[in-house]
């Protein structure tokens, strides 16, 4: 018996290449509030950049799903690959201070070209014939954080070495390569039926069918609480690396805690994805949900005044539990509804930004008064609070 869970071909190829992807992106993502912050923006303007970046993958995911339906979705995968190969040079080349309205345009085109990514590869995961759902997705959610294990400490290699142009330049050149594994390995498998015909009336028509599944409250409460998790995960994506910056933590140490972190959570990963793949996905993410909170508060009550070991064990929960809730969130999206492969997965898509972009426009506006400690404690009361009130409504 294999060590390893079962994962299907079309499976690998897209995890791969969200592997790809990511590995290109975390280069420098991880220094990014850093380099924000050097680059003269605030800490209200960091919240804002994530907010721009997120945002309108919420917004267009829509767009993107209803192309799926006339478009291959692995054209538009690969176009949203090369998007963030194109916004890496853009990164190269403008100055967020001296030009902000060009900066904070191509934060957007991030967000466009992530959109077009995760909406098409989503879909294509939700209408392949897959023996599990909950473990394929697993697989997939799990690829960035198998890509933390390595990038960040090459990305600090070369800005060492090179400055921040050339982690910049590396990821334009994973990207371009990503771009052609994309469309060479996974069009092999042809999982959605394309109609030209398709018209804008019939996609509405779908969204109807759709909500109205979703308005059960068996369905309803988990997706809420799994919202509410990802709002949380907006909090820390901007703000967790400075909050080690402010308590006294080094650049080098930072490095060492988030690639220690990545690697001794890349084999319970593998854990996770089999208990996901053995359990009901509304438990996966009640459970999920109610320990991210629990870390969270922890993290802010403890989080000044605890040691590395400390910090390194409330952070590898915290992830544990975050991909517990991803995992049973998209599987219980693609289970109930498994008729609207297309649709599920711009719901799916929609939550995470939208999600993370509300948690960091939330925690640019009360970082300055709250300050970190009590910006954790807030977003894991904030989470807790939504599963009590689910709870009580769904008896």
């Amino acid at each position: 018996m294999s060590i390893f869970p079962k994962i299907e071909k079309i499976t690998f190829d897209a995890s791969l290449s969200h592997f790809l992807l990511m590995f290109g992106y975390k280069l420098f993502s991880l220094y990014f509030p850093l380099f924000l912050v050097a680059r003269g923006l605030s800490l209200s303007q960091v919240g804002y950049t994530y907010l721009l970046i997120y945002l309108p993958i919420a917004v267009f995911s829509p767009v993107i799903g209803f192309l799926n339906h006339r478009i291959n979705p692995l054209i538009l995968a690969g176009l949203g690959i090369f998007g963030y190969g194109f916004y890496s040079l853009a990164m190269i080349l403008i100055h967020p201070v001296q030009m902000p309205i060009l900066f904070y345009t191509f934060q957007i085109f991030l967000g466009i070209s992530a959109a077009m990514f995760f909406v098409s590869m989503r879909g294509i995961l939700m209408a392949a014939k897959l023996e599990n759902h909950n473990r394929a997705f697993a697989w997939f959610y799990s690829s960035p954080l198998y890509a933390n294990v390595v990038a960040p400490v090459i990305g600090a290699l070369i800005i060492w070495k090179f400055g921040f142009f050339g982690v910049f330049a590396l990821s334009l050149i994973i990207q371009f390569f990503n771009g052609i594994f994309c469309f060479s390995q996974i069009k092999k498998q042809k999982p959605i039926a394309l109609d030209k015909k398709f018209q804008f009336k019939e996609y509405a028509q779908n969204y109807e069918k759709v909500f109205k599944i979703l308005k059960q409250k068996a369905i309803l409460f988990p997706v809420v609480a799994g919202f509410s998790v990802l709002i949380l995960a907006g909090f820390y994506r901007a703000f967790f690396v400075l909050f080690l910056k402010d308590i006294g933590w080094s650049q080098n140490l930072i490095l060492f805690f988030v690639s220690s972190l990545s690697l001794i959570f890349l084999p319970l990963s593998l854990l996770i994805i089999k208990r996901v793949g053995d359990r009901a996905s509304e438990k996966s993410i009640f459970h999920g949900a109610l320990l991210t909170s629990g870390f969270s508060i922890a993290l802010g009550i403890f989080g000044s005044c605890a040691n590395f070991f400390v910090i390194f064990l409330i952070k590898l929960g915290q992830g544990m539990s975050g991909l517990m809730c991803g995992s049973g969130r998209s599987g219980l999206l693609s289970q109930k509804l498994k008729k609207y492969p297309e649709e599920a997965s711009v719901l799916d898509t929609i939550f995470s930004p939208l999600g993370v972009a509300l948690g960091s426009l939330v925690s640019g506006l009360i970082i300055g008064f709250l300050g970190f400690n009590n910006l954790f404690i807030f977003a894991g009361l904030f989470v807790l609070v939504v599963l009590l009130i689910g709870k009580y409504l769904t008896k």
